[in-house]
């Protein structure tokens, strides 16, 4: 039987679980203090995801970079999948918070999303580097 610490993020208490399972398959939670606790070790345990916050080259902008992230979480084990395709992306300015970068993200039914407006430059700068 093998154990697996989880920390509950459901509230402040922070709650130490304890997982028991068994070929992978739970056997038992101990350590949480509410139905909450439980479930999210649950979760953690089966399939754990994360919200993936990071930044998109933006082209033309007043700003090199936009930051995005996954508009709900997606599996932990398409992080690295994830970065790869996002340093491939490159969007033009003007750019708006909740614009849609990518629909469906990795087929994860999860969108990317900017989370910051990004002007188009207007400067002479950009009129030079043209």
């Amino acid at each position: 039987m093998s154990r697996t610490t989880i920390i509950c993020i459901g509230c402040p208490k922070g709650c130490r679980m304890k997982v028991e399972s068994e070929r992978g398959e739970i056997k038992k939670i101990s350590g949480f203090s509410c139905p909450v606790g439980k479930e999210h070790a649950r979760k953690e345990f089966e399939n754990p995801t994360r919200i993936l916050p990071t930044t998109v080259r933006v082209k033309g902008g007043e700003l090199p970079l936009v930051p995005v992230k996954t508009a709900a979480p997606i599996p932990k084990k398409l992080l690295l999948p994830a970065m790869r395709e996002i340093a491939r992306i490159e969007v033009e300015a003007p750019v708006y918070t909740g614009q849609v970068i990518r629909k469906n993200f990795l087929e994860t039914g999860v969108d990317l999303v900017a989370t910051r407006d990004v002007k188009r430059e207007t400067s002479d700068r950009a009129r030079i580097t043209a």
